[in-house]
Parts: structure tokens; sequence; C-alpha cells
């Protein structure tokens, strides 16, 4: 398997990577069960699979990342501490890993994240370094910090081990579904930096070489499908916005990238309105809380961005870390649209 160490150019995890990830998360991290609801059947003319990670560890699928590599650390390692970078979801995942593992750990997070994803950060015992997002580079102040220390970075997606950890997603879906006899059509998974998504194309690999799977994005942030259509990483315009924090990431990763562009079926993009849409319907009939950036895949079905009529489709509603006023606002402005 990588070292935790491994730069982005490593090699991309194997499935067995995956397996390996699924058995050091066993009895950690939720084996999040999916969830399916008629009247979502009914409206969209098919039959959805929802895999619910805001049901995850720390409300997100980032833990399973973060654990994978973070439990494999040296006992050197481990005495330096660790180092992130995280608009949140990722943030709590770290912190609340290395809490487990005994291991100190800095965050550095945007000043305009969540106050919620801020305060369960240092719920675990990190500290926040915080930083503007649209004028700092993050990755620069984290690696000052973790020189200054001799500390590990964690990065929130263009690692192997972040990769494979997530793929546990794509695993779980494929046990669920031929548990069930059903044959998947389609994934789709929400997409920042484009680990979840190479982590469940990989595992789908060799578990459902049938199913497509789909990155979905903000509009404005989706340079994953933008990228895919180039055959090239395409960076964001930084001046764009979207109410969907954790998937701002500035470009695709290029070992994720490098997995999506193989592996994927495409990419679909949807409003910030789509995505009010999906957090009041996730929450009126679902009776989930689903963070921005959690719903675009369910925002893409609802908005008819992919078509599932006739088809079976699992999505993955990826975080609930959402502030209440925030949550309590997107709600409001979607009924009232």
């Amino acid at each position: 398997m990588s070292d935790p160490k491994a730069p982005a150019a490593a090699p991309p995890p194997a499935y067995d990577d995956i397996v390996d990830a699924a058995r050091r998360l066993a009895g950690v991290a939720v084996a999040t069960s999916l969830i399916e609801s008629p009247a979502l059947n009914a409206r969209v003319g098919g039959r959805i699979l929802i895999k619910a990670e805001t049901l995850q560890r720390t409300g997100s699928f980032k833990f399973r990342g973060a654990y994978n590599l973070i439990s494999r650390l040296s006992p050197e390692a481990r005495r330096a501490g660790i180092v992130a970078y995280s608009s949140g979801n990722h943030a709590q995942g770290v912190a609340a890993a290395a809490a487990i593992e005994g291991i100190d750990a800095i965050i550095v997070m945007p000043s305009d994240a969540p106050a919620i994803k801020q305060a369960n950060t240092r719920g675990h015992g990190a500290q926040i370094v915080l930083y503007d997002r649209f004028r700092d580079a993050r990755e620069a102040i984290a690696a000052a910090i973790a020189q200054e220390r001799g500390a590990t970075i964690v990065p929130p997606f263009d690692h192997p081990l972040i990769i494979a950890g997530q793929g546990t997603v794509g695993l779980e879906l494929a046990a669920e579904a031929r548990a069930r006899g059903v044959r998947l059509d389609a994934v789709l998974a929400p997409c920042g930096g484009g680990g979840l998504a190479a982590g469940i194309a990989t595992a789908l690999e060799r578990e459902r070489p049938e199913t497509a799977v789909f990155a979905v994005e903000p509009l404005g942030c989706d340079d994953t499908a933008r990228s895919l259509i180039a055959g090239r990483r395409l960076a964001n315009d930084p001046a764009a916005r979207t109410i969907c924090d954790a998937l701002m990431a500035p470009m695709p990763g290029a070992l994720t990238f490098a997995i999506n562009r193989r592996l994927l079926a495409g990419g679909l993009a949807v409003t910030d309105d789509a995505v009010r849409a999906a957090m009041a319907y996730a929450f009126a009939t679902l009776k989930l809380v689903v963070e921005p950036g959690g719903a675009v895949a369910l925002a893409a079905l609802l908005a008819g961005s992919y078509d599932a009529a006739g088809k079976t489709v699992a999505l993955v509603l990826s975080g609930g870390n959402v502030d209440r006023d925030a949550f309590s606002e997107a709600v409001k402005a979607a009924e009232t649209a």
C-alpha cells in the first residue's frame, strides 16, 4: 500500500487498496445504509438509492480517507503531528481521526468556513489557523507549518490513501446493491477536488463495471466537468462564488483527475437555486439535513440534469454540516422561489 507521505505523483490506488482501507475502517467508520424514498422514486420515475454520508462520523464521508491515512503514520510521524487544509469537512475528519489516534493536528481553514465546521473541528481537539480563501494560498500556509514542525500534511483529496478511503463508499454501494439484487445504472457523487468520485469509480470498475459514475458540481465551480471535456485540468475562476463551500477546490487534483478522466462517464453542474431546492426537499421529504455541497447530486436529479426515468441510480449525500441560519435561509429561499 502507499506511503502516508506519498506525493500527488504517486500511483493511483488500486481496487485492493480500497478493500484494505475498508478493513482498516471497519468498526471505526459508519457503514451507511442506502435509503429509498417512494416519493422520490415517483417524482423522477426511477429507483433512487441514497447513500447518506450525512450520517457518517463527523457528518461527512471525509472521515474515511482521513482515518485511512492518519492511522498508518509511523511513531515518528505521530509525534511530529499532522497539518491539513480544508473548508470544513476534511478538517473535521482529520481532527476526529487524529483524536482517535492521539495525534496533534493543526487545520488551516478559510475564515468564512461555516461556524459549525470550525466549532466541530476545535471540538475534536485540533488547532485552527484561519486564512482568506480568496487571497491566501492554503497549501503554502500548511506547507510552512509542516516544515517548521516536521509534521505530515494530510491533503483533502490528492493522495492515494485518501482516495482509497473514500472508495469504501463505492464498495458499500456495490455490496448493498448486490444484496438487494439491484443493477445500478449510475452513481451521482458530489465533487470538489475529485477524491470521492475517483474512489467510487475505482471500486465500481471492479465491482460494477456497467455502472456509469458522474461527478456533480456547483455551476461556476465545475472545474472537473470542464476538465473532462477539455481532456486536461482546468481551474475555476477565482471570482466564482457558490453556496457550496465544500466544493470550491481551485482545480481538480492531479491524481484524482488522472483517475476521473479514465473512469467517469461525465460531469454535471447545478445552480445554487437547484441546490437550495434539493436541501429543502431532503429536509421535507427525506427527513435529512444536508449541507449545500452535500446536496448537489440530489439537485442534479431533481433539476433534471440527469434523467433517471426507468433507471436505478445511487446518489451520495456527502455531508450534513451546515450552520442553522444558513440552512434555514436556504430552505426558505427554495420555498419562496
